[in-house]
Order: structure tokens, then sequence, then C-alpha cells
């Protein structure tokens, strides 16, 4: 794709020598007659034309690899962008190489009289840039050499102070005038002050203040203020200033457009417009990517829409050409394949001709939403295009090229250099990609004089026009065959995965690849992702046919599974063509054995989320206390979360396997399996309450028969009479239904009595244990309804025992309720009340909220964050087998847990049992291994 040295040589450079260079040959031969016509002259162009089609088609097959070198600077190599460029890099051949800086690059290294061999394409990063720029000697480049820097641009839009570009403080300072008539520019478009640091100081400017009009390098700039910020009756006042350029007003058009320009030479100027840009209008704090044709034709119709494109480009056209004639420029060696990329921000204020107000020499997406990821995936859109539209197809010359004819009065004779130059132009031209000339301008005009590359250029641009029979603004891209398709999903591919954070994927993403894992920190909770079709006509959805597209995922501890489909077909029959799965590995809190010395360090609440704001948060230093302490009378005892550290003031210095609940001035003493069992002989104990009371039940289950041999996503209601040998019963209702629509729902009462039914014969004893919770459903009404309903069915004495809240739903989740911080703190409150009316009402309280709310980070795989059990294989011993066997003192109770498990557990005082001298078993969040995480 890229010039080789080794096929110029041979007859090429003989016909080279040959063929001297047109403008000299004109100046030595006087001209025979009247000056040549434009129609001759344009005869003359088409020819050329055709030897620079023949010269394509003859070209020789490039070779089968090339080195680019990618230089990143700082980005992580699984950045989008990074990943961008390796793979559309690798998809046409070349060899990649990355690199953060061009310091660490020797082969880039370049000196006067050495050749410079080892890569073909250079591709600097923002972050290396600067590097570039320092290190690359452009003026040695080969001319099959491409970077996609030009110094002199960057230099010509760069900061001269306050803002000011450098190339219109040149001009002043040479008393060269960069153009002839004003230039539709704000002077203080370039560098760090940009327009928009400037206008985001005070957001209460007066609108009489307001003006932002056409600028000359000698003005004096004029605060403005940003869209955004002013109102719909303001922006009419504002914008409709009669100071236009363009005496043509369009009060609907007022916006701000951020627009990308490919440039891919300075002499002569070459210039290509994206047709997607971002705009932004009033009353809007995001702006939106639309195509640029889209939108003017939205906001202006037909007719003028043709005018205001055509007047954005001839400001676009007329500010790269005073700063392309810059002195800077001038000065700078040409490179034959360079190209920058710069971003315009233009203001529309009622006029169909815009004002320019920013100028940045690096693609700028900052008013686009980050949350939607419309920033990365508009500019991988953009990057994307910019390398199939510069390095596809290749540009070869073949032995045989002509190059042009010498002969005649008026020859167009180039040189091996120009001749490409126009080749490369064309082939730019013909390609289908969104790209739009920007400049040369469109001309048919000539003289007897030689025609400059530049005239050449607008020569061939009309003729291209002409053939087309397009409209005056001619368009460089053809539509893409894949848009003609209708809505058949012809490639079921994902084009890239974005995530936030950026998940590093093994392997690298690929569109062929349909499996991955990723590994992140304890400290990581959510993840946000968007999938991105290769195929606008392919949808993705996430999870399931009609799940989102952008979601946000909780991440619980240990693996999490994210699924993504490809569909194709209409809404009502989607059909899955390809399936992307994610697993991601969420790492356990930090784990530092305590080997010598340490500190006992406890906590009540975590800093990220303080549901108490009057208390500590984090580590705190902890007392041990040395006298053997009371058993604990109440399942509600307050307490805190004790830990050994090396320090306090650093969690990352905590062996969290010892991790332990420890209620103010008492203990929850352990009970063994056999002294258990004894105790649940002839009971039955009834389940009602979401998943984590049915997480509950299966503890209670497993402690008794020392394995779990039934166990489920259960969400009715369940039997079981096979426990300890047959004398123990546990039963279990879910409650609430809350897949149902709200007025299908059953209510409470309607499922409490069903339990009790369907659990009896029941004695009205503490024989028969009620245990009703969840995360947040439960009020004080439901404790009520309890009371009555047991009043009824003659179950007054049975023993209730309330699970009070517990932590969840507090990360921003889409598809489900998401509590903020002050609905947590509410949260807090209510759980008081809740545990305030159980104890009125006689019944036993477990405050899961308090003990949950120090490790709601420890939750493990569903999407309320609210689960903190699940399911052992056979053959592994449980918590509190592994306890029994252990020599924990019992004043000082210890869990040994795997990473990221939370193990809680309490024994009620004998009196619940009112004789029976065995405690009641309370769970909550047991770590109980499986697949099962969902309510």
């Amino acid at each position: 794709m890229l010039l080789r040295r080794r096929a110029l040589t041979g007859p090429v450079l003989l016909l080279l020598f040959l063929c001297v260079c047109y403008m000299s040959w004109n100046r030595s031969k006087p001209q025979s007659g009247s000056q040549r016509g434009s129609a001759e002259s344009l005869l003359d162009t088409r020819r050329l034309i055709s030897a620079l089609e023949s010269a394509h088609k003859d070209a020789q097959r490039p070779p089968l690899h090339h080195r680019a070198v990618v230089l990143i600077g700082q980005l992580p190599v699984w950045d989008t962008e990074v990943q961008l460029y390796q793979q559309v890099l690798q998809q046409m051949d070349y060899e990649v190489q990355m690199s953060r800086y061009a310091e660490t690059r020797s082969f880039l290294w370049m000196q006067p009289g050495k050749q410079v061999n080892g890569w073909s394409l250079l591709l600097c990063l923002s972050s290396a840039e600067q590097s570039c720029l320092r290190r690359i000697s452009f003026s040695l480049l080969q001319q099959d050499h491409m970077v996609n820097l030009i110094p002199g641009l960057v230099k010509a839009f760069s900061d001269a102070g306050g803002g000011f570009c450098h190339f219109l403080t040149l001009s002043q300072q040479t008393g060269v005038s960069v153009s002839e008539a004003e230039l539709p520019m704000r002077p203080r478009s370039c560098g760090s002050t940009s327009w928009k640091r400037l206008l985001y100081k005070d957001r209460c400017v007066s609108v009489k203040q307001v003006r932002l009009m056409r600028f000359s390098s000698s003005s004096a700039p004029v605060l403005s203020i940003p869209l955004i910020f002013v109102s719909s009756g303001d922006l009419t006042a504002v914008f409709s200033d009669r100071s236009s350029p363009v005496d043509v007003l369009s009060p609907a058009l007022v916006a701000m457009v951020n627009v990308y320009v490919l440039v891919t030479s300075v002499s002569p100027l070459t210039a290509f417009l994206h047709d997607v840009g971002v705009v932004v209008q009033s009353q809007q704090r995001q702006g939106r990517p639309l195509k640029i044709r889209d939108f003017l034709l939205q906001q202006l119709g037909a007719s003028d829409s043709h005018q205001a494109l055509r007047q954005l480009k001839e400001v676009l056209g007329e500010v790269l050409q005073a700063a392309s004639n810059s002195e800077m420029l001038e000065a700078t060696p040409r490179c034959l394949l360079c190209f920058q990329l710069l971003t315009f921000t233009l203001l529309f204020r009622g006029s169909i001709s815009p004002v320019i107000v920013q100028v940045d020499t690096k693609l700028n997406f900052s008013s686009l939403s980050n949350t939607t990821f419309d920033r990365q995936i508009t500019r991988d859109q953009i990057l994307e295009d910019v390398l199939h539209f510069l390095l596809a197809p290749p540009t070869y010359l073949s032995s045989a090229a002509q190059v042009g004819s010498c002969r005649g009065t008026r020859p167009i004779c180039l040189s091996q250099g120009h001749f490409l130059f126009l080749q490369r132009f064309l082939q730019q031209l013909q390609t289908p990609f969104p790209f739009h000339l920007l400049y040369p301008r469109i001309s048919s005009s000539s003289s007897s004089a030689p025609l400059s590359l530049s005239e050449l250029q607008q020569q061939i641009v009309f003729l291209l026009q002409k053939d087309r029979a397009e409209d005056v603004n001619i368009s460089t891209n053809k539509e893409p065959a894949s848009s003609k398709q209708g809505s058949v999903c012809v490639d079921p591919h994902l084009r890239q995965i974005y995530t936030e954070p950026p998940l590093a994927l093994t392997p690298p993403f690929s569109p062929r690849i349909k499996e991955y894992s990723a590994q992140v920190t304890f400290d990581t909770v959510l993840v946000r992702i968007r999938p991105k079709p290769v195929s606008s006509t392919c949808k993705v959805h996430l999870d399931e046919q009609q799940g989102p597209r952008l979601a946000n995922y909780p991440v619980g501890l240990g693996t999490s599974r994210i699924r993504i489909l490809v569909t194709g077909g209409s809404q009502q029959h989607l059909v899955v063509m390809a399936i992307y799965t994610i697993h991601v590995l969420r790492e356990g809190r930090p784990i530092l054995p305590m080997l010598g010395d340490h500190v006992m360090c406890s906590f009540l609440q975590d800093c990220s989320l303080l549901v108490q704001p009057s208390l500590p948060c984090g580590l705190q230093p902890y007392a041990m206390s040395p006298s053997p302490v009371k058993t604990c009378s109440s399942g509600r005892a307050p307490g805190r979360w004790v830990v050994p550290c090396l320090s306090c003031s650093d969690n990352r210095t905590c062996d969290w396997r010892e991790v332990a609940w420890q209620p103010d001035g008492c203990y929850h003493p352990l009970v063994k399996r056999p002294l258990l069992q004894d105790c649940m002989t002839d009971r039955k104990v009834l389940f009602i309450g979401d998943s984590t009371n049915r997480g509950m039940m299966y503890f209670l289950m497993e402690r008794l028969n020392s394995s779990l041999e039934d166990w489920g996503k259960a969400h009715n209601t369940l039997i079981y009479q096979n426990l300890n040998k047959g004398r123990s019963q546990v039963s279990y209702s879910y409650y609430p239904q809350f897949w149902m629509e709200r007025s299908q729902r059953p209510a409470f009462r309607e499922v409490l009595l069903q339990l009790l039914d369907r659990s009896g014969p029941l004695v009205n004893s503490n024989l028969t244990v009620l245990v009703v919770g969840g995360v947040q459903w439960l009020k004080t009404k439901h404790l009520k309804t309890i009371q009555e309903v047991l009043d009824r069915k003659s179950l007054r004495n049975v023993l209730v025992v309330v699970k009070s809240l517990g932590m969840g739903f507090h990360l921003p989740m889409d598809g489900i309720r998401s509590l903020t911080l002050t609905e947590v703190q509410a949260l807090f409150r209510q759980n008081l009340e809740i545990i305030s009316t159980a104890e009125k009402l006689g019944f036993e309280v477990i405050d899961t909220l308090s003990i949950t709310m120090g490790r709601h980070k420890e939750f493990l795989q569903g999407r309320c964050a609210c689960h903190f059990h699940e399911v052992t294989s056979v053959g592994h011993l449980s918590v509190l087998d592994q306890t029994e066997k252990s020599d924990v003192p019992k004043s000082q109770p210890r869990m040994n847990l795997d990473l990221g498990e939370i193990a809680v557990v309490w024994f009620s005082p004998n009196r619940f049992f009112m004789g029976h001298h065995c405690p009641v078993l309370h769970k909550h969040g047991i770590h109980l291994r499986s697949q099962y995480s969902n309510s």
C-alpha cells in the first residue's frame, strides 16, 4: 500500500529523467498561437486521470508484511484505541509493534546520510505525541514513510500565549496578513486557554455582554458563554446578532458542532471532512454524534442545508489555508504521506455560516457522554475510517507506469513524487469511505501558465464531479454496500466491547473470539458495559434476547458471567446469531498472614458508604477485653467487625480470613452438630421471605444433615421432612413475587396462611419456629399481620424470629431499583423501627443491616448485590465444621473465611426454648458455595 523504493527503478527512473518538470519545459518552449482554452486544459487533465488509473491497475502487489509502530504513551495495552490500531493493521497484513515512546525504539532514530529502514507506518497516540515531535526527524523521512503528525500544522494551531493561535501571532509579528479578509474564527481558539475554559468561569454573564463575531487577526477577544447554560429566550437574543457574516438567518440553527478534519497534505493543502460530527444544541448538556448533512437537513431543509454545508467547508478551508500559508509551515520539510487529524468547534448562532471557536490538533469528544461510551465509540469509528481511507487500497508503481508526457505545447509532466501524490489523491476521491473533500475547492478554470498541483487537484475533482452528475458539493464517499442490505444482520460479530472500568480481556478482544476472562480488584464492585456490533443492522442484548444494550453489572466476589447476544430479525422474532461470554473474576480482600506482632482493628461501616454519618468509618484500633464476657441475650446486640492487622491505617495489611463479628460486651457461643440435632428434634421451622431467607434455610439444613442434597432458586413453597433423620421439618415460601405485576402479586397474609396450612399440623409452642425477613421488603405492617394471623390460627405461642433489613440495591443498576446514599440512610432508620416494633410484639430479632453495612462490598453474584451466601459442593467442610475442629475459645469466636466469604452465626439464649437447654441457630450471609446467586 505504501511506496516501496525498489519499485521505482529501471524504466521508471529513465522515464522520470526524460520527463522534466512541466514548468521548466514551458519556460523554455514558446507558446504556439493563442493560449490553450479551458476545454483543452481539461482534456489534458482527463488524460492525466486515465494515466493515474492505469498506473493503479498495473501496480505491483504489495509485500505480505509491513511494520507499523504504534507509540501508546501512557495508555494500557487493553485500551480500545490501542486494540483498534492493532486489529485493523493486522487485518491489513502489518506487523504491529507496540512501544511507549520514540526514545525506546532505536530504529526510529534518524541521522543525516543514513537511510531509515525497519518501519513504514508510525502512529503516535496523544500521550506519545511530544515524544515523536522531539525524536523523529521529519526531514529525513523517506517517501514511503507515513506518520500521523504534521509538525508545522501542530505548531500553527498551538497556543502562542493566552489561547492565541500561533499562526495568527506569527503573522502579526511579521506584519504579513494571513488573509485578505477577516478570518471566521476567534483568535483565542488554540491551546489550553480554550473558549470552554474561559466560558465556564462565569455562568452569569449578561446577554447584552455576549457577542461572538468574525474576528480579524488583530481583533480583541470577546467573552462568550456556552450554549448549555443559556435559556432558549436568551439564545435568540445572543445568536440573532445582525453582524452575521452571511445575511441569511435561521433561528432554528443554534448549535455548537465539533467537526473532524483529516489533512493529508499542507503543500498543496489537501483536507477531508468526516461526515460525522458532534452536535450540542441549546438546553442540552451532552452532545450527540450525528451526520453533518443529516443535522443540517433536519434544521434547515434541503435547499438551505446545501448552502450551509458549503459555508461550513469554506470557513474551514479559509482557516486551514491561512495556517498553511504561514511561515512556519513553509519552512517545514515536506512529508509525502504524513497526515494530521484536527477537531474544529464551530458555533452556529442563527446564521448558516459558522464561526470557529476552538481548534484541537487531536480528536476531541468532550461534549459526548462518557457513561454511554459515545466518546470511545465515535473516536474509534473515526480512527478506523482514517486507517482504511489512508492505507487501502495500496499505492505502488509498476515498472511501466506512465507519469506524464512532455510533448506538445502544454504538457503535463510530473516528477515521481507529484505523480504519486496525485495518484493517492485520486484513489482517496474514489474510495468508498465517509470522507468528503474539504480542500482544494472545485474549479474548472485554467490559464496558459502551467498548472500547479493544487490546480490539477481542482480540475480532477471537477471532472469527477461532472462525470458523476452529483450536486456541486462533491461527496468523496459512496454508501457502503452493507448499508443497502436493509435490516438483515449479515455480519453477526462485535466490533468492540466497551467497559468502565476498562477490562483487560484474555485473550485480547477479537471479533472472531467468543469467550473471554478478566480479573478485577476487590474494590471494583460495578462494571458498565456496552458492546458495539460490526453491522448496524445487528442488535446486541445483554444476558437475554430482550436485555439492554448497555447496563451496569454488579461484580460479586468470585466469578461472574456476562453474556452478550448478537441478534438479527425483527423485534418480534429475534434470532440469536452469536453469543460472547465474559467471565469476570473479582478478587477477595487481601490476605496478609499474621506471623509476628499485630494489632486488632475494628470497623462499623465502610467509608465509601456512610450509612451512619455520625459514626466513624474504616478501621479503628480495638482493645480486646481481657476477662471472659457473658453470652448475648439477643440477636440484635450491637457490635462491630474485628480483624487482625499490622496497621489499622491500611486495610491491605490485615488477615481477612480472621475477620469476625464481635458483639459489644457479650458473645454468641457456637453449637456443635450433635447438640443442634438434639435441639431440633420434633421441631418445625417455617421460613417466609426472599432469597436471603432461603439461604438461611439451606444453611440450617446443611448443619443438621452434614450436607445439602436439595437446593435451588425456588420461588414457591417447599417442604422438607427428611431432615435430622426424619425428626425435624423445614418449610419455605417465597415472598414477595417481584417478577409479577404489583396488582397480581399474592398478599403477604395470603402467602403466610398458605405456608402455615401446608406445614401443619403445627404446635402452639416454641416447637414451631417462624423465621420472617428479607433484604428490604419488610415493613412494620407485615409484623402486625403476623400477629393477627397467628392469633387467628391459635398459634400465639410459636417462636417468631425476625430477620431485619440488609444491605443491597446500593449500586446504580439498570432495570431494577437503586438506592441513593440518602435512601440507604433512611433505610437504617426504617430498620430501627422494624426492630422496635418486633420487640414490642414479643418477637426475636436479628439485626442484619448492622452486620452487613460494614461489608457491603462482599456480596456474591446477583443483580441486587444483596447475596452473601452460596452452596459448596459435597466434600467441603462447612464453616462451622471447620470451626468445631479448631481450638477457638468460646469467648472469642472466630470464623476462618475463604476469599470474599462472609459468615455470621448467632445462637440465642436458652430462654427462647422455654426449658429446652439448647440454642436457636440464627444465620445470615453464610457463604454456602454454588452457582446459586440470584433471587
